[in-house]
């Protein structure tokens, strides 16, 4: 007999304002998948602890990022597929997730969204005045940073193995969604 094929477990990650959240949510519903989301535990805890500046806003950021690491694992010792979205960071996020995949023998497939700088900042400015995100993001603060770094566009991939896509979101109307379906199917084996 031979060993049991590894669950998948699909990573999408970006920076902020590239689609991610929308992506992962078409994803999960279209593949039937739950969905660990950090921002949906971040504005949780706004939701129940308060929200205020830029300082606290980082500080419910790092305790988001343990919960989802924590429900994570959860999941994995069920041993069945589920998207991970998130804005991750190579380090210390790279060792984290292939920490996990490797204990729990998932098969990383990782969606890497990026766009151009411009669409970005655009997609933040209209966002942040449009009350469609959470007021704890305190978004204005961020984009203001993110201007002045030049820290928009794209981000390093994560080294967590297996199967990457590189999507430019720069324009939603020109991604082709259905041959993005089709590899998850198959590395889902649906």
């Amino acid at each position: 007999m031979s060993p049991p094929t590894p669950a998948t477990l699909v990573v999408v990650t970006g920076p902020p304002a590239t689609g991610k959240t929308a992506l992962s949510r078409r994803l999960a519903s279209d593949l039937r998948l739950p969905l660990l989301a950090r921002d949906a535990l971040k504005e949780i805890l706004f939701d129940t602890l308060g929200w205020s500046d830029r300082a606290w806003s980082r500080r419910l950021g790092a305790t988001s990022y343990e919960l989802l690491f924590h429900a994570a694992e959860l999941l994995m010792r069920a041993g069945g597929p589920f998207i991970l979205e998130s804005n991750f960071q190579h380090e210390p996020n790279s060792a984290r997730i292939a920490a996990l995949a490797q204990r729990y023998s998932y098969q990383p497939f990782q969606i890497r969204c990026y766009a151009d700088p411009a669409a970005i900042l655009e997609r933040m400015q209209r966002r942040s005045g449009s009350g469609e995100r959470h007021p704890g993001h305190v978004e204005q603060q961020e984009l203001v940073g993110l201007s002045a770094a030049g820290m928009v566009g794209a981000m390093p991939p994560l080294a967590i193995g297996g199967t990457r896509i590189d999507l430019d979101t720069s324009d939603f109307t020109r991604l082709d969604y259905p041959a993005l379906l089709t590899a998850l199917r198959q590395a889902l084996g649906q």
